[in-house]
């Protein structure tokens, strides 16, 4: 097949983007605080040049974004901006404004120009302008749906395309909101929305006298009501806004996860696939990175028998708001929403990764807590399986100090000797787990309420797809119910299977009922 889509990961810092490109992006897009939509962008000029580096040393590509709208105050910044990009020759600049483009193309005129998602780009028409204006490729806006691809596709067979494939869902035309500046004074085409549309919004009633009272949802009432809005030109079109203790979301969008799609994306030869998120971790870096890339390389080796469900089950293991196809198939639906919360759940937890190598001794920065019988699944970019080990101890990487626990914060570090992983060679330990890998676990103290948002928002996911929960969580990975390792006196895995005879024998020395 001769043409391929390439995967496109964010790269909110240098830490994220050698993560990505690990994990099988190949191309990142990254971008400065000052003239990018992203004022939390964790990069310097130097850590810029340096992922360009390290990006073009392993034959991957970076775009940088230029994508805001500019005020007369910005456009003073541009000479200084386009000299920067002259200097770091990076693969494309991402543009949103016309009138940057305009700039750059004069003044840049060897930089390839692609256009943002931020200039709304939804039919073939604007795609052919921004053609003849010069671009090499179009964002298209999250509204595209598939049918409309397909046709622009079509119409505009020689400019690039770019589509969203996973991420974050904006409740207004691919982020030209003006929620958070009437809100929060903050501007949300300038970089730094404040996602009002993600707040918490209370009911209220306004009594005849004009005062104001809060409507009180507890046990004993919430059974009472249902609360519905109409709107004006579709009288008898209802709305239910559901609010329970913790309030109403009532512009919260699930995330977008066309992972069950991609096949549809792959077989158009759409050239870049792009993945939203450059706030989240490297876990979220890794393990989107992982999934999309092992997806689109099965669907590249055998088309006809490409299934979606095992990458699925992988995303699945992401803090997410419950996920949603968009509008790919042409309308949302009430399952595209999500009422009830605002939170990012999930039920397993980013572990910590490998710092480096010191010596036969992997240096393993802990991002979250980990306790004697914990079992850590090391996730190698080499290949699909999960690493698992189960950790007794724990090596101070600073001082040696063996420990039971170690917490997260203040970047703590252990040191884990290759030859614990003795399945593998010292070598090929080094070879499967290289500086940046990543690790995660079952989080076995999940929340009653979190595991039943998470079980709602699987719901919602399978509906939309026609399919079980069964069927998109299917996975290679232990049951959540299968034994802790940490020796509780209802467990007969633990007390009979070989894999547990050393925790066993640590177990001889704890009181009845006392766990690992």
């Amino acid at each position: 097949m001769a043409h391929k889509s390439e995967l496109l990961l964010p790269a909110g810092s240098l830490l994220k983007l050698k993560t990505a490109i690990l994990y099988g992006a190949d191309a990142v897009y990254a971008g400065t605080p000052d003239m990018s939509l992203r004022t939390q962008a964790q990069f310097t000029l130097d850590e810029i040049k340096e992922g360009i580096e390290f990006a073009h040393a392993r034959g991957k590509k970076i775009y940088l974004t230029l994508n805001l709208y500019t005020h007369n105050r910005d456009v003073s910044k541009l000479e200084t901006y386009v000299n920067t990009i002259r200097e770091l020759k990076p693969d494309g600049v991402i543009i949103a404004d016309p009138g940057v483009f305009k700039y750059v193309k004069e003044h840049a005129p060897n930089i390839n120009l692609h256009v943002s998602t931020q200039a709304n780009v939804c039919s073939w028409l604007t795609v052919d302008f921004w053609k003849s204006m010069g671009a090499e490729l179009c964002v298209l806006g999250r509204e595209v749906n598939y049918a409309e691809l397909c046709e622009i596709r079509e119409k505009c067979p020689d400019i690039k395309l770019e589509a969203f494939v996973h991420g974050a869902m904006c409740m207004t035309y691919s982020g030209r909101c003006l929620l958070s500046n009437f809100m929060a004074e903050r501007g949300a085409n300038q970089g730094n929305c404040a996602h009002s549309c993600r707040w918490l919004y209370k009911l209220k009633v306004r009594l005849k006298d004009g005062i104001e009272k809060e409507l009180e949802i507890n046990e004993e009432n919430k059974h009472m009501f249902d609360y519905l809005l109409e709107e004006e030109f579709r009288p008898g079109e209802i709305y239910e806004i559901v609010e329970d203790e913790h309030g109403s979301y009532i512009l919260n969008s699930k995330d977008m996860c066309l992972m069950p799609k991609l096949d549809d994306l792959l077989k158009i030869g759409v050239d870049s696939l792009k993945i939203e998120g450059r706030n989240k971790s490297e876990y979220y870096a890794a393990i989107t990175a992982r999934a999309y890339r092992q997806a689109i390389d099965a669907y590249y080796a055998n088309p006809e028998s490409w299934d979606y469900k095992p990458y699925v089950a992988e995303l699945l293991t992401l803090q997410n708001r419950g996920y949603t196809l968009g509008f790919h198939e042409g309308r949302l639906t009430n399952i595209s929403h999500n009422y009830d919360h605002t939170r990012t759940v999930g039920d397993w937890l980013f572990t910590g990764s490998v710092v480096e190598w010191d010596g036969d001794d992997i240096i393993f920065e802990v991002r979250n807590t980990i306790k004697q019988g914990d079992v850590v699944e090391f996730l190698s970019p080499m290949q699909n399986e999960p690493i698992k080990m189960r950790f007794y101890e724990f090596i101070d990487a600073e001082t040696g100090d063996i420990k039971s626990k170690v917490s997260a914060g203040q970047r703590q570090k252990i040191r884990i000797p290759a030859s614990a992983f003795n399945k593998f060679s010292t070598e090929e330990t080094k070879r499967l787990l290289p500086q940046y890998a990543i690790a995660r676990k079952l989080n076995y103290d999940l929340p009653n309420e979190q595991k039943e948002k998470l079980d709602h928002n699987l719901d919602g996911f399978a509906s939309e797809l026609s399919t079980s929960v069964g069927e998109i969580t299917k996975s290679t990975r232990e049951s959540k119910n299968a034994c802790c390792g940490k020796g509780c006196n209802g467990c007969a895995i633990f007390w009979n299977s070989p894999e547990y005879a050393e925790a066993r024998e640590k177990m001889k020395g704890k009181k009845i009922g006392e766990m690992l």
